[in-house]
């Protein structure tokens, strides 16, 4: 059966589990495995020195700026063991949030450090990790050591006969009698016992090495909570900021569309008005310009209520609101919504403004012939999927897909662009489901 090669990829003529003693991440994580220890044993012994004298000097007050700096200390050792991780395990985990002392001084940044998780976590790691380092130490050095040894065995065996006197490696020696590895079936039977050690050392390692990935990730890094903290501030940021430009989108289409045209209707009405006795053709010519001004401004106005949130949407919910701007798309569009029941007013207007901005950007970009809006909810989400026939090659960081893609994220939401060139282009938004 023949393989399609890709260009970019890399062929190897040789499989894993023969590749895997020789490539550059078995060292590397090796080499991890190999200076845990000595690091471990530093840390463990200033974060257990240091701890013990604080937790035993509390009574005398002078304990808690010790344990305070022991606890500072060991996000020191955080930091180097993630710049560690990051350099050979290629783990990149973030830095957790700084200590920020709610007070001025020295008692408020003390009070910081040790209410703050993140310290404690890290002494943890500082105390936990040495007994693993130990563990791992010897057995993936042991195992290392042993398989190589005995692998190149034939090619050193000569060294007991010429320097120590005696045949070759001793199996077993009472005094009187001994088992020495020295005949052709007995190298050969060494190098393969060596070699299996040696293709299992690498997987070892990488066991041992996902190990320290968890320790790292789950000790040193910033703690879920935090994470989401940062995101929710994030989100807000997203909200604040897409609120202030909708609100400068609108100030900008009453300004330049129906506040013009009502000052040019004022205009020409009181015009018309200063011609009633003198000329009252033209000013009935003027007054029916005026009223077809009039029908356009408003015309305007009804649009920008639709794009603040139109009225069949809170009337009718979701199905006939989607119906109406796919009847204004320039090319047809198929809808099939499928929901137990109406989400809420946020979300609902959401997932509303996300199909309405996909179809328009069908309606400029796409160049296709049909297109589908696909609306149903599974489990706890209600899903979104709006597909053309077109050229396809939408640009998911675009400016447009990246800011629809940021207001999703912003209310937990998530939105996937598979659109290859030549098309079709199918798009899937995501949004909690709430009712």
């Amino acid at each position: 059966m023949a393989t399609a090669y890709r260009p970019g990829t890399r062929v190897h003529s040789l499989p894993p589990a023969l590749r895997a003693p020789f490539e550059g991440r078995t060292w590397r994580e090796f080499g991890y495995l190999l200076l845990s220890l000595p690091l471990s044993v530093v840390f463990f012994s200033l974060a257990l020195s240091l701890t013990a004298a604080g937790a035993g000097l509390v009574v005398t007050f002078l304990g808690i700026p010790v344990l305070a700096a022991a606890l500072a200390m060991c996000r020191g050792f955080g930091a180097v063991e993630r710049a560690r991780a990051r350099a050979l395990l290629r783990l990149d985990v973030a830095d957790p949030a700084p200590v920020r002392p709610r007070g001025d001084g020295a008692l408020g940044w003390v009070g910081a450090v040790l209410k703050s998780g993140v310290s404690w976590r890290h002494l943890l790691y500082s105390l936990v990790h040495l007994p693993w380092a130990v563990f791992a130490f010897s057995v993936s050095l042991a195992f290392w050591t042993y398989g190589w040894g005995l692998l190149t065995y034939p090619l050193w065996q000569w060294v007991f006969p010429v320097h120590a006197g005696i045949d070759g490696l001793q199996l077993y020696g009472d005094g009187t009698h001994g088992i020495y590895l020295d005949s052709p079936f007995e190298l050969a039977v060494t190098s393969t016992i060596g070699l299996l050690f040696t293709l299992a050392t690498p997987w070892i390692i990488r066991g041992f090495a996902t190990v320290d990935r968890l320790l790292v990730a789950g000790l040193l890094g910033p703690s879920r909570l935090e994470g989401r903290v940062v995101e929710l501030e994030s989100d807000r940021g997203v909200v604040v900021d897409t609120a202030a430009a909708d609100l400068r989108r609108i100030e900008r289409d009453l300004h330049d569309g129906a506040q013009a045209r009502l000052v040019a209707l004022a205009m020409d009405l009181g015009l018309a008005r200063e011609k009633m006795a003198e000329d009252p053709r033209a000013a009935a010519r003027m007054v029916d310009e005026a009223h077809g001004e009039v029908k356009t401004a408003l015309r305007e106005l009804r649009d920008l209520a639709r794009g603040i949130h139109p009225a069949v949407l809170t009337d009718r919910g979701l199905d006939a609101a989607l119906s109406s701007v796919a009847s204004r798309c320039t090319v047809p569009v198929r809808v099939a919504v499928d929901l137990p029941a109406r989400p809420v007013p946020a979300i609902e207007g959401i997932a509303y403004f996300t199909v309405s901005e996909l179809l328009q950007n069908i309606s400029k970009h796409s160049g296709a012939r049909t297109a589908s809006v696909d609306v149903w909810r599974a489990e706890n989400r209600l899903m979104l999927q709006v597909s053309d026939d077109g050229r396809g090659g939408a640009d998911a960081a675009g400016s447009g897909l990246g800011g629809l893609a940021e207001r999703l994220e912003a209310v937990d939401g998530l939105l996937v662009v598979d659109s290859p060139a030549g098309g079709p282009t199918v798009i899937t938004a995501e949004l909690p489901w709430r009712a």
